[in-house]
């Protein structure tokens, strides 16, 4: 990092501490941990920031793909890391709902993270293959309820934001389906189209250009408002599923013993590549929606999806293993 590097990071962050801490931190490469597999939206956001974060803290940034066990093998492994800013994990929802569905991982989403950076989030949409006959939301109710549970869905592995998305359908809308957990996109993506799953609830980006070609039918978006980039599609509220609203949403984490100064270098960092046009453009194109905020707002939005999913989850007995 040069001295010019140095003193603009100083002088965003108005801290002597931070320049204190610019002589030792970053002086290696940067490790982010992905706890999915390659290909998802978790990875992809990682892969966005990655390059400019770096140009940045004057170090290279080396995305670490370790998926299993919805998020707690990766997430375990940056608890358990050196607290001094050289590893970090980027996660999404999955993070939030670890004592949910791993009580027992070893791993606590608070006490042992320090929350670094808000980043972005991205609307979901629930599709069928074209063998589902099913066209809209009520007309995809009726089947599954004539299905008695064995319709199947497709999910990115459990505590992803696809399974809490079928999670909160079942919930809200009174209907049960058979949920099939799979060690990534690409896997879950290919049963999907071959129709060895009937339907799932996943990023648009990934949706809509199969629904463009004919490779599944998309029936409604999981957020509040209809998406800028499926604008047709209605949500699942207007379309009588009261309260139901959902996203995937991405997040940097610490070590919780990251000293202050440093965690809040990253953040200061962190922030300053969200502002970046081109970075901006490629979140869009990929239909993420940049969401940025310090670590004090990341703590806030971890707190209440815990105290949400909680409820829905553990009744639910949506639990591995």
């Amino acid at each position: 990092m040069t001295l010019d590097r140095r003193s603009l990071l100083a002088a965003l962050l108005a801290a002597p501490a931070v320049a204190h801490a610019q002589g030792s931190f970053p002086n290696r490469p940067v490790r982010i941990v992905v706890p999915f597999a390659a290909g998802g939206i978790i990875d992809v956001v990682a892969r966005i920031i990655a390059e400019p974060l770096s140009r940045r803290l004057g170090q290279p940034m080396v995305i670490e793909n370790t998926p299993g066990a919805g998020s707690t093998i990766g997430a375990r492994a940056v608890a358990r890391a050196p607290a001094d800013g050289h590893t970090l994990l980027l996660n999404g929802a999955a993070h939030s709902v670890i004592p949910a569905l791993f009580p027992d991982a070893g791993v606590d989403p608070v006490t042992d993270f320090a929350p670094v950076a808000l980043l972005g989030e991205q609307p979901f949409v629930a599709a069928v293959h074209p063998s589902v006959p099913a066209t809209d939301v009520p007309s995809l109710l009726a089947w599954l309820r004539s299905r008695n549970g064995d319709a199947t869905f497709a999910t990115t592995g459990i505590g992803a934001a696809s399974h809490l998305a079928g999670e909160l359908l079942k919930k809200l809308a009174g209907v049960d389906f058979t949920i099939v957990q799979y060690r990534g996109t690409p896997a879950a993506v290919t049963d999907f189209v071959a129709g060895r799953v009937e339907f799932m609830i996943d990023s648009q980006t990934l949706l809509a250009p199969m629904m463009q070609d004919g490779r599944a039918r998309g029936i409604a978006v999981t957020t509040a408002r209809r998406s800028r980039l499926l604008p047709d599609l209605p949500t699942l509220q207007e379309s009588g599923i009261a309260g139901y609203e959902t996203s995937s949403w991405q997040a940097l984490y610490a070590p919780a013993a990251t000293p202050p100064e440093v965690v809040r270098l990253v953040s200061a960092a962190t922030l300053e590549v969200l502002a970046d046009p081109a970075v901006q453009q490629r979140f869009t194109e990929r239909g993420v929606e940049p969401r940025p905020g310090d670590g004090a707002a990341l703590r806030n939005v971890l707190k209440a999806e815990m105290n949400r999913w909680l409820p829905i989850l553990r009744p639910a007995g949506a639990r591995a293993g």
